[in-house]
């Protein structure tokens, strides 16, 4: 898996790539937690060209979401392709976490 962390505004937009499962979670955890350890409140994750996303992956989502809430952060979550959005569907993520069909529209509500 590729993570890609930049900047917009006091957003940190961190795209991922490839397979977020548990081989790679501790990877995306890592990146995550620095990122919050720096004091980043606002993360955006885009899952434009994530392939899969197992039950390790959606751990470290839901812990990501938790931490930045009770530091008064906030995490989005957008461009979900079928496969990972059928996973979020099922699993009730996608009521759980702050999903949106595009950047833009992720950006807009920060």
């Amino acid at each position: 898996m590729n993570i890609t962390i930049r900047d917009i505004s006091d957003i940190k937009v961190a795209q991922l790539e490839g397979e977020l499962d548990t081989i790679t979670a501790p990877e995306a955890e890592t990146a995550l937690n620095r990122l919050m350890e720096q004091g980043v409140k606002k993360i955006l994750l885009s899952f434009e060209n994530l392939d899969f996303i197992a039950s390790s992956g959606l751990r470290i989502l839901l812990a990501t979401a938790q931490r930045l809430k009770g530091d008064g952060g906030e995490l989005r979550v957008c461009s979900l392709n079928e496969t990972v959005k059928e996973v979020f569907d099922i699993s009730g993520f996608s009521t759980l976490l702050s999903v949106f069909e595009n950047e833009k529209k992720a950006l807009d509500t920060f």
